[in-house]
């Protein structure tokens, strides 16, 4: 749905939304957050913050809102638990099982090279964020400055920096590798 606010414009239903978009927004909170539990939390808050304000929606890309709102979520997440130390539950809670696609395709569809999506983890937020929009959601720089609310310049800095950051914990991985083995 790349709908376009106007005049006359009626919102989706929220069923429609979550539908159309739900696996496009837990790929991008995966990718942002490396982690399936942290990914299904901004994910369902992403879409809380849809239902309280679609009715209230403004001209733009739909894609492009759900990008905000999910990179934003993010980097709130990360401010938060600076100031805050969370311990999580252990692995084997119950769980109750979902309606939606299997593990395997799940994992398929969310899952970078492992040694990537480890790197990736290790940038800072800002930087992790500007290179996942721009290298693996394909988001233009303008896109991703509107989305991470900064200027074009502060969007290629970060993508820059990221890159840099991304290539070096990528050397170092494999150095590390190369050491285990040879």
């Amino acid at each position: 749905m790349t709908a376009t606010a106007g005049e006359g414009w009626t919102p989706p239903s929220w069923e429609q939304v979550v539908r159309e978009h739900a696996d496009r927004v837990y790929r991008l909170a995966y990718r942002l957050s490396g982690n399936p539990h942290d990914a299904e939390d901004l994910t369902q808050e992403t879409f809380i913050r849809v239902f309280r304000n679609l009715a209230s929606y403004r001209p733009g890309t739909f894609e492009g809102w759900l990008h905000r709102i999910t990179t934003n979520l993010f980097l709130d997440m990360v401010r938060r638990r600076s100031r805050l130390r969370m311990e999580g539950l252990p692995e084997d809670t119950d769980r109750l099982p979902g309606g939606g696609p299997s593990p395997e395709q799940v994992y398929s569809d969310t899952h970078l090279d492992p040694d990537l999506q480890a790197a990736l983890d290790e940038l800072a937020p800002e930087f992790r964020a500007a290179v996942v929009l721009c290298d693996v959601e394909g988001l233009s720089y303008e896109e991703i400055g509107a989305t991470l609310g900064v200027k074009l310049g502060t969007v290629r800095s970060r993508i820059h920096r990221g890159r840099q950051a991304l290539k070096a914990a990528l050397e170092r991985r494999r150095a590390v590798a190369e050491e285990e083995t040879g």
